[in-house]
């Protein structure tokens, strides 16, 4: 397991840092500071709490530290977000700024959710013996992504020239081994980096993390006319839910993934194809 554990905790406020520490550098999943709350570090199989009142400043000291200040990082707030140092993404939540109908900001920040980013490498090996278009699905929390990009560096190790579109930067920070025929475009929106990758890259498999939107789909469409193999993780609890989610529907209709890894909470996937449930395997970790 690799985890960039001490930039998680230089955006953390001084005085919570050796707690969390001591309590969540092996199992955290995520670190929850709400406003005028004690701080939360979540596990797997429990939650601590850590004595103390988050306050305004320490919400703000946190968003400073992951983003540096960059536009970059700004920007990725109108979209409830940001990627800190490590990978470790942290969800923003407090009163948002609207303009011409969209969301612009967010100010008066109430509330941070900062989920651990770790690496398990090795874990997509079973995954990766499999050909064709593979989509990863699951709820929150369950692993899409930390399987999406062991599933990438395997496929790369596999001799496969593959692009990535690292929307939010948070599939291979710095401290994360890419394979070494990955090609990665970090901060681009999902359909825009499919597109510009197709152009440019000459990829045989392309892949990105959520398809949040229809546009992502079209643009994972017009990929696999072209001849490029998929992977991508989507969210859905079952694929019952899967099927019958309307953003996905253009993706069903196409038959476009040849293979559906279906995550549950225990870290445990099935494998659907061809409507039959044909492998079991393992991202437990």
């Amino acid at each position: 397991m690799i985890c960039a554990w001490k930039e998680l905790l230089n955006i953390l406020p001084q005085w919570m840092r050796k707690e969390v520490d001591s309590l969540g550098r092996e199992e955290a999943q995520d670190i929850r500071l709400r406003l005028d709350q004690p701080p939360e570090v979540v596990m797997r199989q429990e939650s601590k709490w850590i004595s103390g009142q988050v306050t305004t400043e320490d919400l703000n000291f946190c968003v400073n530290a992951a983003s540096k200040y960059s536009p970059w990082a700004a920007g990725t707030i109108s979209q409830g977000f940001i990627t800190a140092p490590g990978g470790h993404r942290i969800g923003i939540c407090g009163d948002a700024v609207i303009k011409e109908g969209r969301m612009a900001g967010i100010r008066n920040i109430s509330s941070l959710c900062i989920r651990v980013a770790r690496d398990f490498p090795g874990i997509g090996q079973a995954a990766a013996e499999l050909s064709g278009s593979i989509l990863i699905i699951g709820a929150p929390g369950w692993g899409k992504t930390t399987l999406l990009r062991d599933l990438i560096r395997q496929k790369s190790h596999q001799g496969f020239q593959i692009s990535v579109v690292d929307e939010r930067g948070e599939l291979f920070p710095t401290d994360f081994s890419r394979g070494e025929r990955t090609s990665v475009l970090t901060g681009c929106p999902k359909a825009q980096g499919i597109e510009l990758l197709l152009r440019t890259m000459g990829p045989q498999i392309i892949a990105v993390d959520e398809i949040t939107a229809k546009e992502d789909c079209e643009a994972l469409k017009a990929a696999c006319c072209c001849g490029v193999s998929l992977i991508a993780t989507a969210h859905a609890s079952s694929l019952n839910d899967y099927l019958h989610r309307e953003v996905y529907a253009p993706l069903v209709r196409q038959n476009l993934f040849e293979h559906i890894l279906i995550l549950h909470p225990d870290k445990q996937w099935h494998l659907e194809r061809s409507g039959r449930w044909t492998t079991n395997g393992s991202v437990r970790y």
